[in-house]
């Protein structure tokens, strides 16, 4: 049975690479890079399309197809950097979100309109 949380899926691509002796390539920079790359094939599959065409991209089985193994890649490497470093990612985007609630603290709720008194 696959594992489906992060550490399994850290630990089966790091099972990955060391079969194909790949680790003395994973440094923090070449992952870093390799990130990047990923993501931006995956902002290549909706630079030309319209704001509405993107929304509904997963609509076309081919595109939808591509967008999935975009961020599949975006996501592997993601992990083998926060592998690599000794980040726990879950870790670090609660921290972020926790900090991002204490910057951006939410809107006061909108009036209601004053009733008009010109009738």
């Amino acid at each position: 049975m696959t594992e489906l949380d992060v550490q399994g899926l850290q630990r089966r691509l790091v099972e990955f690479a060391a079969a194909r002796e790949w680790e003395p390539y994973h440094t923090p920079k070449n992952l870093a890079a390799a990130l990047s790359v990923e993501a931006s094939e995956l902002l290549e599959i909706f630079q030309w399309l319209t704001p509405e065409r993107s929304a509904r991209v997963m609509e076309d089985p081919e595109a939808a197809h591509r967008v999935r193994d975009e961020v599949a890649d975006v996501l592997a490497y993601l992990l083998q950097f926060c592998d690599v470093l000794g980040i726990d990612a879950l870790t670090a985007l609660s921290e972020k979100i926790d900090r991002n609630e204490l910057r951006f603290p939410p809107a006061p709720p909108s009036s209601p309109p004053s009733p008009s008194t010109s009738d």
